[in-house]
């Protein structure tokens, strides 16, 4: 998939758990562990907006696009 995301950098950077991030925004471990494994089809902004309130952070420094390979195209 051409989205990133790059929530793992963050906790890391913030020295912050995935339960600790879950109980800030609100959320399940588990649908955030979803959307931190780039599984997930959707984000809702509210989510978005609570991650990055939680995470003193902008929405770029959790989701980045990438080119997809056509190398094999």
């Amino acid at each position: 998939m051409p989205i990133a995301v790059d929530i793992d950098v963050m906790l890391a950077r913030r020295k912050m758990s995935v339960g600790e991030l879950a109980d800030r925004v609100g959320i399940t471990p588990a649908n955030l562990a979803v959307l931190k494994n780039g599984r997930a089809k959707a984000v809702r902004f509210t989510t978005l907006a609570a991650l990055c309130e939680a995470l003193d952070c902008q929405p770029g420094d959790l989701l980045r696009w990438e080119a997809e390979d056509t190398a094999d195209a």
